[in-house]
């Protein structure tokens, strides 16, 4: 199997940001321990599980692409007199994502469309690559056609699409980018900033929840993104130095990257080999929620029920599964949304000129059964789809 070797990360100081009232008790209900097995259960390592979740509320644990400290959210606003020089620009707007239709995705263009009205900027394209490097190329050419001021864009590959967003930056369009920046660019120089959710702390947050499921040992596998991204290597750093550093009696067996487009179906065949090969495998992470369904098809598939997941980010159906305590113990998620506004509202400061942070993030949130329906409403601003709230189990 292909084993991707550990990247050790220096931990970073501590940047606090304010995210919805729903964080401040987010690692409270995570912090029960009834999702533990009955038997073998490591009360002390359950225990230092929950603390370290209690501890994490609010803090952003990753650096930028370039080693930036993270900015708060709360510091990208802009005044009433700034909104109205805006708006009487008549700007123009793109959206180019490395692919759509996934809840992430949907939730950041659908924050990206809320401020850029708000802020009377025109979006004039929203385009999905598809996660292929040449098509996400085409897309921002075909886009410039359009003279937009403003491309927000997350690089499907940072090395193949790095001419195109030279070109775009060097016609002028403000660039601010997701999660991933194109190589050799520089911010406030090349591109306007990067926004980002603490993804080495959703790493973190997902260990100490495997952890705390599992009881403190076990054997488990690992999925990771086999691709230069930026904020997928975040996430494999934090859960595997998390497991590493504090939970000695839980072993990784096994780990094995997928590179996707078929991100659902790549997982599912590892999954698959990996539970044939270790009948005695007690968990699997995976590397988001769209690779974990891939993961909980296999688990149906070979009658694991008993099998523990986590993973990052709030997809409908890892969501689901949490609802229903299905295999799916717990997940760090993002705030794509709020990024979304966040996003928007750099590129609108770009325009007036006024000086923004390279690097903003947001602290990873924790969710398990008892919050995910309160966690769906600060993830996506708005109230559980009914086959999630029907799907709740008391």
């Amino acid at each position: 199997m292909n084993r991707r070797p550990a990247r050790r990360l220096r931990a970073v100081p501590l940047v606090l940001v304010t995210v919805a009232a729903t964080l401040l008790s987010a690692c409270s209900s995570a912090g029960g321990d009834a999702a533990t097995p009955a038997g073998g259960v490591d009360q002390a390592a359950v225990d230092k599980a929950n603390a370290a979740l209690a501890d994490l509320e609010g803090k952003v644990l990753s650096t930028g692409p370039n080693g930036e400290e993270a900015s708060p959210v709360e510091d990208v606003v802009l005044t009433d007199a700034q909104v109205a020089q805006v708006k009487a620009m008549g700007a123009k707007a793109a959206i180019v994502m490395h692919y759509g239709g996934n809840d992430w995705s949907t939730a950041q263009v659908d924050g990206l469309n809320s401020e850029f009205q708000r802020l009377g900027i025109e979006v004039v394209a929203t385009t999905d690559a598809d996660f292929k490097p040449e098509q996400q190329v085409n897309d921002i050419e075909t886009v410039m056609t359009r003279n937009p001021n403003i491309i927000v864009s997350i690089p499907t590959d940072p090395v193949a699409t790095a001419g195109a967003y030279r070109k775009a930056a060097d016609a002028g369009i403000k660039l601010v980018f997701m999660d991933n920046v194109p190589d050799g660019f520089t911010a406030g120089t090349d591109y306007v900033s990067m926004v980002s959710a603490d993804n080495f702390g959703n790493g973190v947050v997902s260990a100490h929840l495997m952890a705390r499921s599992l009881g403190g040992s076990g054997k488990i596998g690992l999925i990771y993104h086999e691709a230069d991204f930026f904020v997928t290597k975040q996430r494999y750093d934090g859960f595997k130095q998390t497991m590493e550093e504090n939970y000695p009696d839980i072993e990784l067996v096994e780990e094995q990257g997928i590179a996707g487009p078929d991100f659902a179906g790549d997982a599912q065949k590892v999954a698959d080999a990996m539970l044939s090969q270790h009948a005695d495998l007690d968990g699997i992470w995976a590397v988001w929620d769209v690779p974990a369904e891939g993961v909980l098809a296999a688990a149906r598939s070979a009658g694991r029920n008993d099998l523990k997941v986590a993973t990052e980010d709030l997809g409908l159906n890892v969501a689901i599964a949490l609802a229903k305590d299905e295999n799916v113990v717990g997940l760090g998620a993002q705030l794509p949304f709020d990024q979304g506004v966040t996003e928007a509202r750099l590129a609108a400061l770009s325009l007036l000129g006024q000086p923004t942070p390279p690097y903003v993030a947001l602290s990873a949130l924790p969710v398990d059964h008892d919050n995910v329906l309160d966690a769906w409403k600060t993830v996506y601003h708005s109230d559980p789809p009914s086959d999630l709230a029907d799907s709740f189990k008391d």
